[in-house]
């Protein structure tokens, strides 16, 4: 890997971090003011709305200067939303503030690859980057849920500045000052990626033109017999990622009788098992056998249902020592669901986000064509969060809300698997894919300087 990939990563993995603590910090914030329970699924509804209300624009965005530049501005509009949280704006407000710095930021991260590296190096780079942001979001929650315990904003809280009234009074604000810090860190590291030497065409400015051009992006991905079963995989994965975030909280609470930072560790353990089967993939499976890995989203579905069934209850009793500290068994069996879980997330959804990336930039720009995907798949999670919020405000059990996601999992990825064997036989789409012995160029490449 060229050493501009590896700053990179590390731009990724600081950025990531800071927006999973804050969110942990904002669910923390909802819970000191006694907010009804539908709002904290709803702060990933604000987060991700921009993702789907930009995705017109952030493609020429990211197309219309070095990937990295906009990376640093993209990082500044995210703490400019963490400090309005910290200073009095309602949550939900001040995460769309984020999740629109996070909506232009994604483009460039993602689009930058493709102009940095060769296609059949993109398997191996989704998986370190989703290996990074997958350990970014578990330390990120475990960060988050680490800053809002009592011990430790306790000892936040004691700091005082000489002659400076912070106004940060409680352990959700406490945290979120962290959190700033992270994301100016995040902001030093994209100072130094370097610029590919990628110039594309002019982009477009005119508001109507833009949306034209990307519903025409929209069709071409989604008509492409590759591009549309990576495409609905990648938005099954990330729409179902966001809900069960919010799931596993609640389950951890109903089932478990874990509090918030219990329960957070309980996401970290998902998003563990996330990184195993990304590392897994990026070693195991290459860019021409992506689509072999769908029956593994179908599987995940019927070991999700497993959770509905699982409760204190009926989980074994007792446990062991760990040093000073008492593991029960009920959360050992916990963990091992969880971590299955995740790793057959991780283990699907890399091959098909190389995939999907490749025929992006074969079709179209890699800005125009990660836009249509983050539109794609934030559509997803506003839909299945919406639902999941629904559910939660008329008070369906828990237990009912995870059979119907697992069913729905289960079954849209058969759909997906029948829908690419009719591909099939009307068209050898995988002979589309590179094996690796030569540089595909693609269709509509980045022109570059002589």
């Amino acid at each position: 890997m060229k050493p501009g990939f590896y700053t990179i990563m590390a731009a990724q993995f600081f950025s990531s971090l800071a927006d999973n603590a804050l969110l942990i910090a904002a669910i923390a914030l909802l819970r000191e003011s006694h907010s009804p329970g539908w709002m904290t699924p709803s702060l990933k509804l604000f987060f991700v709305v921009s993702y789907v209300v930009l995705a017109a624009f952030v493609g020429a965005f990211a197309d219309s200067r070095p990937k990295g530049r906009v990376m640093l501005i993209t990082n500044w509009i995210k703490i400019g939303g963490c400090l309005l949280m910290l200073f009095g704006s309602h949550p939900l407000v001040a995460y769309a503030v984020v999740g629109f710095g996070a909506a232009a930021y994604s483009p460039a991260k993602y689009g930058i690859l493709t102009e940095l590296l060769p296609p059949e190096k993109l398997v191996i780079a989704n998986g370190w980057i989703e290996g990074t942001t997958v350990t970014s979001i578990i330390l990120g929650i475990a960060l988050g849920g680490a800053l809002v315990s009592q011990r430790v904003s306790s000892v936040l809280l004691g700091f005082d500045l000489p002659l400076i009234d912070t106004g940060v009074d409680t352990p959700a604000e406490s945290a979120m000052s962290v959190v700033v810090g992270i994301y100016l860190l995040a902001a030093l590291f994209t100072l130094h990626i370097p610029d590919t030497g990628a110039v594309y065409p002019r982009q477009e400015t005119n508001p109507m033109r833009l949306v034209s051009d990307f519903a025409h992006c929209c069709r071409v991905l989604w008509l492409d017999k590759l591009g549309q079963i990576s495409l609905a995989v990648t938005t099954l994965f990330w729409a179902a990622g966001a809900t069960l975030q919010f799931i596993v909280l609640e389950w951890a609470d109903k089932a478990l009788g874990l509090n918030l930072s219990q329960s957070a560790l309980l996401q970290a353990v998902v998003a563990v098992g996330v990184a195993l089967g990304a590392v897994l993939a990026a070693t195991r499976v290459p860019l021409r056998r992506s689509l072999s890995v769908l029956p593994v989203g179908a599987m995940m579905g019927v070991v999700v249902l497993v959770l509905s069934f699982y409760n204190r209850d009926v989980a074994p009793h007792g446990g062991f020592m760990i040093g000073h500290m008492q593991i029960m068994w009920y959360m050992v069996f916990a963990c091992m669901l969880l971590l299955t879980v995740g790793a057959m997330a991780g283990y699907f959804v890399v091959p098909m986000n190389a995939l999907l990336q490749h025929r992006g930039h074969v079709l179209m720009s890699a800005g125009h064509s990660i836009a249509v995907q983050n539109f794609n798949e934030n559509l997803g999670i506003l839909v299945m969060l919406g639902v999941y919020a629904l559910l939660v405000k008329f008070s369906l059990p828990i237990a009912w809300v995870i059979t119907i996601f697992g069913v729905f999992v289960m079954s849209t990825m058969l759909l997906v698997m029948r829908r690419h064997t009719s591909n099939q036989r009307q068209f050898d789409s995988v002979s589309l894919i590179p094996d690796g012995s030569a540089h595909h160029a693609p269709a509509h490449h980045p022109q570059r300087p002589s």
